[in-house]
């Protein structure tokens, strides 16, 4: 799928070290943690003279290790928003080894133009049109942070000036409007899933309140299961890290 700039030719020659972390399962970590790992390795293709490696909150230790082998790593939340997890759990961690954290996946401004590529193409496949077809956004939410829900809302914002789909429609798992809500009577339609891994909500909640939804229609999957998004992380790393740092007088 094209719609992603490979940002190798731009990548520093000198040893560099990025540490991509994601939320992870506490109740089984061990497969998302070599998600991560995966994941790690195809950025790092895009970035030579890098060191890359992934890691998830949820395997205790895990994160404090991998800084350690890498030494004073860029910190990049493979998150879907701003919230509790990217401000506080995590920022501590980073806080507490004097590391850099970056924004968030999910706000990278780089992130809305191959989404929307990769749904045209996904409509166009199934000889559809996207002012016939509505755009469902699903996506996590908090009961705890009001700012989760601020990078899915404005992700639907660009994905409909992009799309001009026949609607667009965002339902959450944890605060309304719910996704059982939000997925009924749509018609053709095609939903993205607005979550970074194949999590329990991806393989529970999102079926669960489709059935209760009678949603029938496309399913995106999550954005790790995107070829485009090692390119995506590695760009964003690097537009993030070009960027003049803000200074105190």
């Amino acid at each position: 799928m094209s719609g992603t700039r490979s940002p190798s030719r731009t990548a520093p020659a000198t040893d560099r070290a990025l540490l991509i972390v994601a939320h992870g399962s506490p109740s089984e970590p061990e497969p998302q943690e070599e998600a991560l790992r995966a994941l790690a390795r195809s950025v790092a293709a895009h970035l030579p003279g890098w060191r890359v490696e992934g890691t998830t909150l949820a395997a205790e230790g895990a994160f404090g290790a991998a800084a350690a082998r890498l030494g004073r790593p860029v910190v990049y939340p493979f998150f879907m928003s701003e919230g509790w997890f990217t401000g506080q759990a995590l920022a501590r961690r980073t806080a507490a080894l004097g590391l850099e954290q970056l924004a968030p996946f999910g706000v990278s401004p780089d992130l809305p133009g191959p989404a929307a590529a990769r749904i045209k193409a996904r409509i166009a496949a199934q000889g559809w049109a996207p002012a016939d077809t509505a755009l469902l956004l699903a996506a996590h939410g908090s009961a705890r942070s009001k700012t989760s829900a601020g990078a899915a809302l404005a992700f639907a914002r660009a994905l409909g000036a992009t799309l001009a789909p026949r609607a667009v429609t965002i339902g959450f798992v944890e605060q309304a409007p719910f996704l059982a809500d939000a997925a009924r009577d749509l018609g053709q339609a095609l939903c993205l899933a607005f979550f970074a891994l194949r999590s329990g909500h991806v393989d529970g909640d999102l079926p669960e309140a489709f059935r209760a939804a009678g949603f029938a229609g496309l399913v995106l999957p999550p954005f790790i299961e995107w070829a485009e998004t090692p390119g995506l992380i590695a760009q964003d790393t690097l537009r993030q890290l070009a960027r003049p740092k803000e200074t105190t007088t």
